[in-house]
């Protein structure tokens, strides 16, 4: 290509693009003058020898002659978003976002006055980071306007143009900034981006809480987690998220353990390694980032100062905790209270611990409400005693299941409730 400043290269393999529903989208969208190239993050992906994930599609063509060449190919058409120039084609069940090349006008927040156009260039230098703004033609040819080939090379995530400019464009773009380098990015971040991200973190007051939680979830998920939130904290930008002090260490060990232990890696379970130390905590990040009522309820439980008392001491002793906790909060427990030693992820002794779920599972209490009302206990106070009671000795019998016991059990609870 002769155009200046325009670097191309062809996909080591590009048989995604060039078969399925994908491939005959891409030729309904690409005759007749018009032109459509796969966009954005799939590209980047695919030169990451990554999966491409979601596919979106950039074209000459408007929202118009997108949705006619769609259902004349046989697709379905959604108008997901035509004032934006977005329509969403589904071919064989599969969503793709097909988006007609446009200029922001005028930009404020997400929102933007925008301008259909015919110009790549254009399009490519719109967007946020410059191994975003990569585009793919049908046959495998890569076309980047803004040095993202070089970047992806060098892992190194850059803004397009003026750093403040883009972060003005959207806030949430210093989130972005570090949520990409953790999962893209290798060595120091760019120094003008963080420069930029510093200058412009007032605006982040602007942004709903929902995406904040979104961006700071998909981080805490990232194969470069620590020192990305290392640099966060180190500018004040991390602790402003938060509303408190982030334990950046703890988080660290936590994705340790879990690489230990072949566990997928957890965000909530990330989140309370990093800011939970109690219950208020949880409160905090609950409101600050509007999580939903299980994150919520989860990072509660890991805020309880009951986990600080977890010790190693085979399965026994653990068994009970998790009959009562069942065992994804059982596994949140133990994992913060060993993120929070100084003990390495690959002990073997807290390995047991946390792996405990994989062996046993907690049976349920064989006793009834009936079972004590027909050995005479009333409804009432007492039958709550008697239930209570009972359930604490079979628990601190080690769970036993044969009859003779549980009777046992039962008779002896039947008395005390009595007794009160």
């Amino acid at each position: 290509m002769n155009e200046a400043g325009l670097t191309t290269r062809k996909l080591h393999d590009a048989a995604w693009l060039k078969k399925g529903p994908l491939a005959r989208l891409l030729d309904a969208l690409s005759d007749d003058g018009e032109e459509a190239r796969v966009v954005g993050g799939a590209v980047r992906n695919a030169l990451m020898q990554l999966p491409p994930g979601d596919v979106d599609i950039g074209t000459t063509a408007t929202p118009d002659e997108v949705t006619r060449r769609v259902t004349s190919a046989g697709f379905k058409a959604v108008p997901t978003g035509v004032e934006h120039g977005t329509v969403t084609a589904v071919a064989d069940g599969i969503p793709f976002e097909v988006t007609t090349l446009r200029v922001d006008v005028e930009t404020f927040g997400r929102k933007a006055n925008v301008r259909f156009g015919r110009d790549w260039r254009a399009d490519a230098e719109r967007r946020d980071f410059t191994m975003n703004a990569l585009s793919a033609s049908g046959d495998g040819t890569i076309y980047d306007y803004v040095g993202g080939l070089a970047d992806l090379d060098a892992r190194h995530v850059r803004f397009i143009g003026d750093p403040a400019r883009r972060i003005a464009e959207d806030y949430l773009r210093i989130l972005r900034f570090f949520r990409f380098h953790a999962a893209y990015g290798e060595g120091e971040p760019d120094a003008a981006g963080v420069a930029a991200c510093i200058a412009g973190r007032d605006g982040l007051a602007q942004l709903s809480r929902e995406r904040i939680r979104m961006e700071l979830l998909k981080l805490l998920v990232a194969k470069g987690m620590a020192p990305a939130l290392t640099a966060m904290a180190d500018t004040g930008l991390l602790g402003s998220v938060l509303g408190g002090v982030p334990l950046v260490a703890d988080a660290a060990r936590m994705a340790e353990i879990e690489t230990a232990l072949g566990l997928a890696a957890d965000p909530v379970r990330r989140l309370a390694a990093l800011n939970v130390m109690i219950v208020e905590d949880a409160e905090r990040l609950w409101q600050r980032l509007r999580l939903s009522n299980s994150e919520h309820e989860r990072l509660v439980s890991m805020g309880e100062v009951w986990w600080r008392r977890i010790v190693p001491a085979g399965d026994a002793p653990a068994r009970p905790w998790l009959y009562r906790l069942g065992p994804e909060r059982y596994t949140d427990r133990v994992l913060l209270a060993w993120a929070r030693t100084a003990v390495d992820p690959a002990d073997q002794t807290w390995r047991e611990l946390a792996t405990l779920p994989q062996r046993w599972t907690a049976p349920v209490f064989p006793l009834k409400a009936a079972d004590f009302m027909q050995r005479g206990v009333e409804k009432g106070p007492a039958l709550g005693v008697a239930l209570r009671a009972a359930e604490e000795a079979w628990i601190a019998a080690d769970f036993p299941s044969d009859h003779e016991t549980i009777g046992r059990i039962a008779a002896n609870a039947v008395k005390d409730a009595k007794a009160t």
